[in-house]
């Protein structure tokens, strides 16, 4: 009976269509107007409409994962977190914690991969930002002990949390699907979300005499992957992937580090830095470091170095569809690009469930051990 449990949401339902079915019976005999009349109309509506908002509470929860217990809900999770160094933490990557997938057998790690809990920290940015690493089972078998493994970036929205990339978007899972179905091979998956400064969205920018928010996804995260997992250094090594602030970041980042990434797939993307009461001033004034962020911008002056990039949106629905079509005919070789075009697709959760197994397949194929 968890707060994000299919169980919880039926129940809501159900009480509050019990309850509207209730209101209309029992109208009729409510319509006077003495004291015990007029309250049990009051009454009914009130429970009517609780029922109601609180399905679609619980409903817009389960899809986005504002709060993940009913003790987040009512602010009673206060518990400090515990630092617990594991055998695969670095200089760089702390890890905290370890998680299995719900999969027959998934304790062990060789058979269901394992989650770690980690805290990342940027040597140059001297940033340090929470975080999930996704080894998959292979990665964890002697057959592959001496083997390295492709990897990718995962970037949440803004202000979502890493956690959402787990419980709401499903990639460890969908990764682990796909993989032990044969049409994707075995990928790192590295989880984030881009706030790397709280509450400011610094749209993964080095801003002036502010957080370095660029060099720690294209400088430092890169680095500290490789030098504590079986990754190789190379573009074809590793991808970067991102859901609406997410994926504007996983395609700048690309478009600005050729040399590092091999791929990159950009989920209901946009193209230029928002300037809003959430980012602040992010430029101070630098016309160069605001065309730097625009990613149309940077894209016709990219380095071709063959990175392949993989762009989404809908017809109806998502109010990128024009910049994507831009940054299509944008990509001149040898770079690459692809895309998914639905026929409708709003900006959530369900729209993404939908690109994430198809784009995992595509990453799979352009970037490798």
């Amino acid at each position: 009976m968890g707060l994000t449990s299919n169980t919880v949401l039926i129940l809501a339902i159900v009480v509050g269509v019990a309850l509207f079915a209730a209101t209309v019976w029992l109208w009729p005999k409510l319509s006077g107007r003495t004291w015990r009349a007029v309250t049990g109309r009051v009454g009914l509506l009130l429970a009517t409409q609780l029922a109601l908002f609180s399905a679609i509470g619980l409903a817009a929860n389960k899809s986005f994962l504002f709060y993940g217990s009913w003790a987040d809900l009512f602010g009673q999770q206060t518990e400090m977190g515990k630092v617990v160094d594991h055998s695969m933490s670095s200089k760089d990557i702390k890890v905290v914690d370890k998680q299995h997938l719900d999969v027959p057998g998934g304790t062990k790690p060789q058979v269901g991969g394992q989650i770690l809990k980690v805290a990342i920290t940027g040597q140059k940015s001297k940033i340090t930002s929470p975080g999930y690493v996704w080894l998959p089972p292979e990665y964890f078998q002697p057959q592959y002990k001496d083997k390295n493994f492709p990897a990718s970036i995962v970037l949440t929205g803004y202000p979502g949390t890493a956690e959402n990339l787990i419980k709401g978007l499903n990639y460890p899972m969908t990764a682990f699907k796909q993989a032990k179905s044969g049409k994707m091979k075995p990928m790192i998956l590295v989880m984030l979300r881009p706030t790397v400064a709280p509450p400011r969205d610094t749209e993964c920018v080095d801003i002036p005499n502010g957080p370095q928010t660029e060099t720690f996804f294209g400088v430092d995260l890169p680095q500290a992957i490789t030098d504590t997992f079986r990754v190789g250094k190379k573009p074809e090594n590793m991808g970067f992937i991102g859901n609406s602030t997410g994926g504007y970041c996983a395609l700048k980042i690309a478009v600005h580090y050729p040399r590092t990434f091999g791929a990159a797939a950009g989920l209901s993307a946009y193209y230029e830095a928002p300037d809003d009461p959430t980012t602040g001033n992010l430029f101070m004034g630098d016309d160069k470091l605001k065309k730097r962020a625009d990613v149309l911008y940077s894209l016709e002056r990219k380095e071709p170095a063959g990175t392949s990039f993989l762009v989404t949106s809908s017809e109806q629905g998502e109010p990128n569809i024009g910049d994507t079509r831009k940054f299509i005919k944008g990509v001149k070789g040898p770079d690459r690009v692809s895309s998914i075009i639905l026929p409708s697709g709003g900006h959530n959760f369900n729209t993404w469930r939908r690109e994430i197994p198809p784009m995992l397949v595509w990453m799979s194929g352009r970037i490798h051990a």
